[in-house]
């Protein structure tokens, strides 16, 4: 809370809000490099699975069970991170899985069996849910400090980080080796640790305001949040949930869609989802700017509201193009609302409301696709898809009904 307290201070001009200010913004500068790797880091690897299924020799039924190591390690990880950040503070922690994620990356181009990959894999997933849950702990107490509602600005860094890993990635796809082209992500993630980490390490997190602290010290059961604070964490949590079912299902199942049932030439169909986290990108980098003019409740109703309208468009739509403007449309309106959930959650509960709200919105990410699978196997595949406008209007109501929960004093 020092760092909060100079803040304040200062507001009424002085030496200290310059240096204080100074201080916030290379936290800010130094968060954005770390969601932008992560980004990086998982695209690089996913843009090489063909070849690594080549090099393993694994069946598609094999590839399917080695990858569910990354889905395991995140989700066991995600749910210990919470009691890392409050022991050791979530720079630290973002820093160390930040270390690990990076030395991972290499690992499943080194493996000659399915069994090895999921392995190595597992540790890929520790990592990567770990670093998920330190890194957005800390975006939560930095905009808390700011005093501005700059969540999105985080998850559009990781946006651009995985678009420009995959585009890297396809073009080196070619010409280098999975060991070489990992093993330099390895050397990418840590050289961006060596220069950021210490800016992270340097700084303790801005704490939370006096009055929550103060509510936390009373409590009996103090660092642990209360049952009310637990069920409105849930709430932001399937909330998450419902924005990353519709982003899972649209990148395994939209290039489908558009080729299966419409017609579309390949090249279009894999547009598809190009354009929508093209759009999502979009929407985050202007997440801010929209937060500040309509408020977190407003933005995730209307998000909600204009994600269900264009899903709806885009799966019943007859015509390629018209498809194509309704994932556009989606991914504008899911842009914000997991970054706003997540900050909700972490603003009620700390890391642990983090990590709850991010183990919830990966389940969505790994929900979605088999789910539109089971669904288009008893019905179409169109029909499956309005399952993301549903979600995401269900979303748009949560979002209403827990207006006033987690809301913060001069927010």
């Amino acid at each position: 809370m020092p760092l909060l307290n100079k803040v304040r201070t200062a507001a009424s001009g002085g030496f200290g809000e310059n240096t204080a200010t100074h201080s916030l913004s290379r936290l800010r500068i130094a968060l954005t490099l770390f969601f932008a790797l992560d980004g990086f880091l998982f695209a690089g690897w996913v843009v090489r699975i063909p070849a690594v299924k080549q090099q393993t020799g694994a069946s598609a039924g094999d590839l399917g069970l080695a990858l569910l190591g990354v889905s395991a390690g995140a989700v066991v990880t995600m749910t210990l991170t919470g009691r890392l950040c409050r022991r050791f503070g979530s720079h630290a922690v973002t820093v160390a899985t930040a270390v690990l994620l990076s030395l991972s990356v290499a690992l499943p181009a080194l493996t000659r069996s399915p069994l090895a990959l999921g392995l190595v894999l597992l540790v890929f997933g520790a990592a990567y849910g770990g670093i998920n849950v330190a890194m957005n702990s800390a975006a939560v107490d930095l905009v808390t400090a700011l005093r501005r509602p700059v969540m999105p600005s985080f998850h559009a860094a990781f946006s651009l980080g995985g678009m420009l890993g995959a585009g890297i990635g396809g073009l080196l796809a070619g010409s280098l080796s999975p060991a070489v082209h990992l093993l330099g992500l390895t050397v990418v993630g840590l050289a961006l640790t060596a220069a950021a980490g210490p800016v992270l390490l340097r700084h303790t997190a801005p704490g939370r305001p006096e009055s929550l602290q103060g509510e936390t010290e009373k409590s009996p059961n103090a660092g642990k949040p209360s049952r009310a604070a637990r069920r409105t964490v849930l709430v932001f949590g399937v909330i998450a949930l419902c924005t990353a079912y519709g982003e899972g299902a649209l990148a395994d199942w939209g290039a489908l869609h558009l080729e299966q049932d419409l017609g579309a030439h390949p090249g279009v169909a894999a547009a598809g989802y190009s354009v929508f986290a093209l759009t999502m990108t979009a929407g985050r980098l202007s997440g801010t700017l929209l937060l500040e003019r309509l408020g977190q409740t407003r933005t995730l109703v209307a998000g909600g509201a204009t994600a269900a309208a264009g899903m709806l468009l885009g799966a019943l739509a007859p015509t390629v193009w018209a498809t194509l403007l309704g994932f556009a449309v989606t991914g504008l309106g899911l842009a914000n609302i997991f970054p706003v959930a997540v900050a909700r959650a972490g603003a009620v509960a700390g890391p642990s409301g983090v990590a709850t709200a991010s183990t919830l919105g990966y389940g969505g990410m790994l929900l979605g696709p088999p789910s539109i699978g089971f669904l288009a196997d008893w019905f179409s595949l169109p029909v499956a898809l309005t399952t993301v406008a549903l979600l995401a209007a269900g979303a748009a109501a949560m979002g209403y009904w827990a207006r006033n929960a987690g809301a913060r004093p001069a927010s």
